[in-house]
């Protein structure tokens, strides 16, 4: 079982992620590092395939079953993120709480940390009488639409 200190520390880059591999006792497999390589350098959301196709172009020697394996591994740990889509699960790099830009023209999505102010907060409490412990936004939006 991983400690609060470990799950709460968030992580900000390519080091705090293999730490954090390291810390839950995860073996640091050559395949696994060219993921979480390539989600770093990327910085953005992809599938399963598109990060197989990407690293056999880099020349990096990765079958499709330890891509599968691997990012499942990652994910199921907290170390990545997973994002249920009608059309397949794409992996990200950022895995600590926040907010998603879905743009709809290019079906790309923006990883965004968005901040509520606390009298918000407040009010959505108080109108379910749940307290907010976390939360997650989703914009949509179009990339070349005008603005006004």
């Amino acid at each position: 079982m991983q400690s609060d200190v470990v799950a709460s520390k968030p992580i900000r880059s390519l080091e705090d992620a293999l730490d954090r591999c390291q810390t839950l006792g995860m073996r640091l497999s050559r395949q696994r590092r060219f993921i979480l390589e390539l989600l770093w350098q990327e910085r953005e959301h992809l599938s399963a395939r598109e990060i197989y196709d990407r690293l056999n172009r880099q020349g990096k020697d990765i079958g499709h079953t330890s891509v599968y394996q691997n990012l499942e591994a990652l994910s199921g740990q907290g170390i990545i993120e997973c994002i249920e889509r009608s059309d397949g699960r794409l992996y990200g790099n950022v895995s600590d709480s926040h907010s998603h830009v879905n743009c709809v023209d290019t079906n790309q999505i923006l990883d965004v940390h968005v901040e509520l102010p606390a009298s918000l907060i407040e009010q959505i409490e108080q109108q379910t009488g749940v307290r907010i412990t976390d939360y997650h936004i989703n914009f949509y939006g179009y990339r070349n639409a005008p603005q006004g």
